[in-house]
C-alpha cells in the first residue's frame, strides 16, 4: 500500500479508498477527540458520532458507571461492537475512547474500515484538560498525572500506528481541525497522483 508523509508528526498514511471511509479519531483521554471531532464534522459536512456516547445511550449508564458495574473488559467488548457497527455507516467523523485503539480487534476494524487520525498531546496539556472533568474512570485509582504518564508510555507507540498524526496543542481546537483537513487534502492529492500512474 502506498504511503505518504503527512501532518507535523511525520506519520505515514495509506492512500487507497480513504475518501469514502469514516474518519476515526484516536488518542488519549483529554486529547480533544470529541471537541475536535464535532468541529471537523461540521467543516466537512459530515455527521459526528462519539463511541462513548453511543455506549452510554445503549447501556443507560455513564462510561464511569459502566466501568464500576461491569468492569473494563466488558466495556471494551461493548465498545468494539459499537465501533464495528458505526464503521459500517456512511462516511462520518467518529471519536473513540482512549482505550479503543489499544484493543487489537478494534484496531484491526479501524485499520480495515476507517481513516485513523491520532490526536497527539503533551502530558501537561492532557493533564490540564482531564482535571476539568471528574469522570475519567482510569484516573480514579491513583495520582492522575502519574497514571496519564504511564498510559502515554504504553499507548503512544500504538497510537502511532494511526494513518495520520496531528498534534493537539493547548490552543483553539479550530487549529487542530485545520491541520487535519490539510492532512486529508494531502492524502487526496497523493491518491490522485497514485491513481494516475
Amino acid at each position: 500500500m502506498n504511503k505518504i508523509q503527512v501532518a507535523e508528526a511525520g506519520s505515514a498514511a495509506p492512500v487507497d479508498d480513504f475518501e469514502t471511509r469514516p474518519i476515526v479519531l484516536v488518542g488519549l483521554m483529554g486529547a480533544g477527540k470529541s471537541s475536535v471531532g464535532r468541529r471537523l464534522a461540521t467543516q466537512l459536512g459530515l455527521a459526528f458520532k462519539d463511541a462513548d456516547t453511543e455506549i452510554e445511550t445503549a447501556s443507560n449508564l455513564s462510561v464511569s458507571e459502566f466501568f464500576d458495574i461491569h468492569g473494563e473488559a466488558s466495556f471494551r467488548d461493548g465498545e468494539r461492537k459499537v465501533i464495528a457497527r458505526l464503521l459500517k455507516e456512511p462516511r462520518h467523523v467518529l471519536a473513540t475512547g482512549g482505550g479503543a485503539f489499544m484493543d487489537p480487534k478494534t484496531r484491526a476494524l479501524i485499520v480495515q474500515k476507517g481513516c485513523s487520525i491520532w490526536l497527539r498531546a503533551e502530558l501537561d496539556v492532557i493533564y490540564k484538560r482531564c482535571m476539568k472533568r471528574n469522570n475519567r474512570p482510569l484516573l480514579k485509582t491513583g495520582d492522575p498525572k502519574t497514571i496519564l504518564k504511564d498510559l502515554m508510555d504504553t499507548r503512544y507507540p500504538v497510537y502511532a500506528e494511526a494513518d495520520i498524526t496531528v498534534d493537539s496543542d493547548d490552543g483553539p481546537h479550530e487549529i487542530v481541525v485545520d491541520k487535519i483537513i490539510a492532512a486529508l487534502k494531502s492524502l487526496s492529492s497523493a491518491q490522485d497522483t497514485s491513481g494516475s500512474k
